[in-house]
């Protein structure tokens, strides 16, 4: 498994869009800004076929300090939820599947990459 950085996804759309990479890395982080912003503020962020992002209260609990074994108080917390949405389910099940077969599906047989077999349909 590969770790992509902000910065190569930035380079990729500005090869593909043809768009100068200071702009695209500016409109990246303002998405990121904005989506940040609307979480705090207890907002749901629902991007169709892709997903929801929502925040979630965690009730206190007491949990126990694994090298004392003393119980500790843990108070309330706000996280961020992440909710897959049915495309991206969908896309990442076909590259498990590519994967973990052990000989190949026949689209790989018959010379289809698992990049062409992947790819989200286009809007």
């Amino acid at each position: 498994m590969n770790t992509v950085t902000k910065k190569e996804l930035t380079d990729r759309i500005a090869d593909t869009t043809k768009a100068k990479r200071v702009l695209v890395k500016d409109i990246i982080q303002r998405f990121l800004d904005e989506m940040v912003s609307e979480l705090a503020r207890g907002n749901r962020l629902e991007f169709r076929d892709f997903g929801v992002f929502e925040t979630r209260i965690r009730k206190p609990r007491m949990a126990q300090n694994p090298r004392t074994l003393e119980r500790v108080p843990v108070p309330a917390k706000i996280t961020v939820k992440f909710k897959v949405g049915r495309m991206l389910k969908d896309v990442i099940q076909k590259n498990a599947q590519i994967a973990s077969s052990p000989r190949g599906s026949k689209s790989e047989r018959s010379g289809a990459s698992a990049s062409q077999q992947a790819s989200p349909p286009t809007p």
